[in-house]
């Protein structure tokens, strides 16, 4: 069997295609929670309360100084000495997601002081609350700063989940390894399994670009030839 048959049939294999699934469910689990942990770390050190800030600083300084691998192996191996047991996938998922809502908590902060703070007082004088503040004109702005480097982060999420191996999830990095440690051919099975990951990348970034296209309010900057005055028209109005 020639190389490129045994890669489209690890492609389209059971395994591969379960695994992927795997890949794709871990990727967008953490990342949710990971964006969730984030938004509400961002939204406290707003907030300004001082005991609150000095627990998500520690959660910072922590998930943000030791690699995301340590985080998993050590969700996995040490929360069950303390009754807390978790499925392989689980475990992955969470250390994941509390390594992701790490960052993600510094783009989200970045994009709330994005918006300036006349407009906030502006709000505030106008009778406004906070969470409608927040809502109505700070959240509203911030998207637009947070969505391309969130967009980023997802696509790292999707690379990194491939760490979740070392505790027996069947994700694709493992599956190709399993394929390959059965016949030595490393090149069919590691290929097969880039591409799905090619794939993937390419699926995040083109929503990634439609969403900021609407996040823009379907803004399109338009090219030199559009933004060029109209000939006819100046030579109307030199005529007058």
């Amino acid at each position: 069997m020639d190389a490129l048959t045994l890669i489209i049939d690890y492609l389209f294999s059971e395994m591969y295609l379960r695994a992927a699934g795997m890949t794709l469910l871990l990727t967008v689990v953490a990342m949710f929670f990971g964006m969730l942990a984030g938004l509400v770390i961002a939204v406290i050190q707003e907030t300004g309360n001082k005991q609150l800030n000095y627990i998500v600083t520690t959660y910072i300084w922590f998930f943000r100084g030791t690699p995301a691998l340590f985080q998993i192996i050590f969700i996995y191996n040490v929360l069950p000495e303390f009754g807390i047991n978790l499925s392989s996938f689980m475990s992955g998922a969470l250390a994941l997601a509390l390594h992701e809502g790490a960052y993600v908590s510094e783009i989200m902060r970045a994009g709330l002081q994005s918006v300036g703070k006349g407009q906030r007082n502006a709000a505030r004088s106008v009778g406004m609350k906070e969470w409608q503040v927040m809502r109505h004109i700070i959240l509203p702005q911030a998207i637009r700063v947070i969505i391309p480097p969130i967009g980023n982060q997802f696509i790292g999420m999707l690379k990194l989940s491939a760490l979740v191996s070392v505790v027996a999830v069947e994700e694709l990095l493992l599956v190709a390894n399993q394929a390959a440690s059965s016949n030595f051919l490393y090149l069919e099975a590691l290929t097969a399994a880039g591409i799905y990951y090619l794939v993937f990348t390419t699926i995040f970034m083109y929503i990634q670009g439609h969403i900021e296209h609407w996040a823009n309010g379907g803004y399109r900057p338009k090219t030199l030839v559009e933004n060029a005055p109209d000939t006819k028209l100046i030579g109307r109005t030199e005529a007058r």
